[in-house]
């Protein structure tokens, strides 16, 4: 990460952090759906540590969770200290999009078939997570 991203601190923006998660979010989206998807929300992204100026920013996607037409992804972000090696994560969220057919509208997406227990149990857990924003949003 350069100097164009810097912060008065000398840290990456938090909104630039926020924009390429939500673009690696995006491209997992995409890449299960087979077409274009659009995000719906994203769960609270809390900054563990900072991303400094010069540091190698990792960020990582995957989809953890889909629904009739949408799709949960996990994005992971990762700063490494180009001199020491050391590699700190920054943070965690998820993001939830929505395909869209030709017509602009939601379509069904693939579903998303869990083999491992391991992948069994983050699926669950985006269930768990996607029966939480319902509740809140219906308490909005």
């Amino acid at each position: 990460m350069g100097p164009t991203e810097a912060n008065t601190m000398g840290n990456v923006h938090g909104g630039i952090i926020m924009k390429i998660c939500d673009e690696a979010g995006g491209m997992a989206a995409v890449r299960h759906a087979g077409r274009p998807a659009v995000t719906v929300t994203v769960d609270s992204m809390r900054f563990l540590s900072p991303v400094h100026i010069g540091n190698i920013m990792f960020v990582d996607a995957c989809v953890t969770w889909v629904g009739r037409t949408s799709i949960e992804t996990r994005v992971q972000v990762r700063a490494e200290n180009v001199r020491t090696g050391q590699v700190t994560h920054t943070n965690t969220a998820y993001f939830v999009y929505v395909a869209l057919g030709e017509d602009g509208k939601p379509i069904e997406v693939p579903r998303l078939i869990p083999e491992t227990d391991e992948e069994k149990e983050i699926f669950e857990k985006g269930y768990l997570r996607r029966k939480l924003r319902l509740e809140l949003e219906q308490a909005n």
